[in-house]
């Protein structure tokens, strides 16, 4: 079991510093997504099109790199359904996207491309709730997808093969 913990230990540590670093690329990618809309006059819903696009692929990518970090989860309780696992995963996350909303909300405020569209100048509680809920469904669909991986008992580690989640 102390061999189980190490190789859980040094997956987790490996998934944290991936999505320490996504962090930057996500804000280059709005960024991006931002001023291509903006140079095709598409400003109409663009916060929560691109908060939602670059989310969206942040959890796909998430996700392929944690299927391909080795977790041993066949001494571990599952509990309500959930590995023991997922809850340290999922606090990997914690503040993200937070972080990232706040990041955005300053972006559209100080752009001057989008200072004649008050609703995605300045975006409000309404509509920040409204992609805020989007926003769940996707890590919803994260953290059960991450669930379904980690719930594999895995005692083959070197040559396991992944299922498609």
């Amino acid at each position: 079991m102390q061999i189980d913990q190490q190789i859980n230990t040094d997956s987790l540590a490996q998934f944290a510093r991936y999505i320490a670093g996504s962090k930057g690329l996500m804000k280059n990618q709005y960024q991006r997504l931002l001023a291509e809309d903006l140079s095709k006059q598409q400003w109409d819903g663009c916060f929560q099109r691109n908060v939602l696009l670059v989310l969206e692929q942040s959890y796909n990518q998430a996700l392929e790199q944690l299927i391909n970090l080795d977790f041993d989860s066949c001494h571990l309780p599952v509990n309500r359904g959930f590995s023991a696992l997922t809850q340290q995963v999922l606090a990997v996350f914690d503040g993200f996207v937070d972080d990232f909303i706040l990041f955005v909300v300053d972006k559209h405020r100080t752009s001057c491309a989008l200072s004649n569209f008050p609703d995605e100048h300045k975006p409000d509680k309404v509509y920040i709730n409204t992609v805020k809920r989007d926003i769940a469904e996707l890590w919803q669909n994260f953290a059960l997808n991450a669930n379904a991986y980690l719930l594999e008992c895995r005692s083959d580690l070197p040559e396991h093969a992944h299922k498609e989640y």
